[in-house]
């Protein structure tokens, strides 16, 4: 719509894992929603996004302070690690009641012939976060570089 400068894919992958956590583990394990860990994501996603439309209103108004800008592309150093350890420390709690239960797995023999392994899957997604948390990270660094410092850099030729 190009409202903000997301990317589609980036936000629907962001979108998808969120309601992953959310639901699919979260929600659907009752035993991990007291542990300390979904309460690291949750409080890492809410002050990012609170950063995040903080800094697309403000630009949207034309009236970016510098305090928004800094905080958007530097608070995330702390808040995506923060994030990333309390949603694969809360998959990690949950592996033993999803295997004990058997939750969202289907087993053979079937009339579809086709068997899932929720267990399997979740231990999947885990390592997932190994190749691609790095990848998301680095780009981060790399547009604090280019937004915070090229343009501070820039301003000074001005």
């Amino acid at each position: 719509m190009g409202i903000v400068p997301s990317s589609v894919v980036l936000t629907s992958f962001q979108v998808i894992s969120r309601v992953f956590m959310i639901w699919a583990v979260t929600h659907s394990v009752k035993e991990v929603q007291s542990e300390d860990s979904v309460l690291l994501f949750v409080v890492a996603w809410t002050l990012t996004e609170i950063v995040r439309y903080s800094f697309y209103t403000f630009s949207l108004l034309n009236h970016l302070p510098y305090l928004i800008k800094w905080a958007r592309y530097t608070l995330f150093i702390v808040l995506y690690p923060m994030g990333v350890s309390g949603e694969l420390l809360t998959m990690y709690a949950a592996l033993p009641f999803v295997r004990q239960a058997g939750l969202y797995s289907i087993s053979l023999p079937n009339k579809y012939n086709f068997s899932f392994d929720y267990y399997a899957f979740l231990i999947l997604v885990m390592i997932s976060y190994i190749p691609i948390f790095p990848q998301l990270y680095f780009h981060m660094i790399h547009q604090r570089r280019k937004i915070l410092f090229y343009t501070e850099e820039h301003k000074k030729f001005e």
